[in-house]
């Protein structure tokens, strides 16, 4: 009987086998972790291509038409979260594969955009690292309450950061395309106009999807709107901010600081601005990195590889 092949990619912390058990499938199949990145495209066909199963971790690698044409033997493909964008959905069905997808906790991404806002608020990295070099109280924190924070995009993690906000008695501003007056007040937020929102508030924290219609919704002429002591957080998709307008402003000092999670190209390059530049706090799009997340994600595909294997492998 054929032994079926599982391929578990982007597995960047070793971690996937380690939530529940995995024994009767490591009796029955050959499983391959790949913990690197893997990258291009060419590279991507080279490994891939003995494998029956897929599971890939939500937008790390890039399921393009032309890799799925290139892969014979795939005959499924399990994708952690409810929705990936990195998947040609149309090529993959075209092939006649299959697609699993797994639950997912929308806790963490509202929770790292909070703890990065306060971090560079507060200068947290800095004093820490200060205090272990032998120092005391270097710099001077931005205050919270009484401050505007401006939300882009009011949908469940957006309206989640307004709930917080309030909390630490700050005003509430919010803008995207659509968003009603109505719709914001129920939600105890005032719709503002893109301008007024980059305009007025002291932190600006980005959560919108990704799509055609919003890659790079946020541009220079929009930041160099913003106060020189304002701060800008995107816990969203980095594409959502053009880049080289971002690191510009921030070259130039033209706000406070940026705390970022999500860049145009991941893993972010050895050599990229964002890396090196002092206002800049960044996270390796940690969002969705948590022990429960993964707790879904990982025993919802051990699940989702028994069933299939289970239709397939007599009793």
């Amino acid at each position: 009987m054929k032994r079926f092949k599982i391929a578990i990619i982007d597995d960047y912390q070793k971690v996937a086998m380690t939530y529940g058990d995995w024994s009767y499938i490591q009796d029955h199949t050959d499983i391959t972790v790949f913990s690197e990145y893997i990258g291009g495209e060419d590279r991507l066909i080279e490994l891939l291509a003995p494998f029956d199963i897929i599971c890939i971790m939500r937008e790390r690698t890039l399921i393009t038409e032309s890799l799925v044409a290139n892969l014979p033997n795939l005959q499924l493909i399990i994708s952690t979260g409810p929705r990936n964008a990195a998947i040609n959905l149309e090529a993959v069905k075209a092939r006649g594969i299959e697609i699993a997808n797994t639950g997912y906790v929308d806790s963490g991404a509202p929770e790292l955009a909070w703890t990065l806002l306060m971090s560079i608020a507060r200068h947290i990295p800095q004093e820490n690292a200060a205090l272990k070099n032998g120092k005391w109280q270097t710099t001077v924190g931005a205050d919270l309450k009484g401050k505007t924070i401006g939300i882009i995009g009011l949908g469940n993690i957006g309206s989640r950061i307004a709930i917080i906000a309030k909390a630490f008695e700050m005003e509430v501003i919010s803008w995207s395309p659509g968003l009603s007056t109505e719709e914001a007040a129920l939600k105890g937020v005032r719709a503002v106009n893109k301008a007024e929102l980059f305009s007025t508030a002291d932190f600006v924290s980005i959560h919108m999807v990704l799509s055609e219609s919003s890659k790079g919704i946020i541009k220079l002429k929009d930041m160099e709107l913003m106060k020189p002591g304002a701060f800008l957080i995107n816990t969203s998709r980095g594409p959502l901010i053009n880049e080289a307008d971002l690191i510009k402003i921030l070259s130039e000092r033209k706000i406070a600081g940026a705390a970022l999670d999500v860049f145009d190209q991941e893993p972010l390059p050895a050599n990229h601005p964002f890396r090196t530049l002092e206002n800049v706090l960044a996270t390796p799009h940690i969002g969705y990195v948590t022990n429960n997340t993964y707790q879904v994600f990982f025993e919802d595909t051990r699940n989702a590889i028994l069933n299939w294997l289970l239709n397939r492998i007599p009793s």
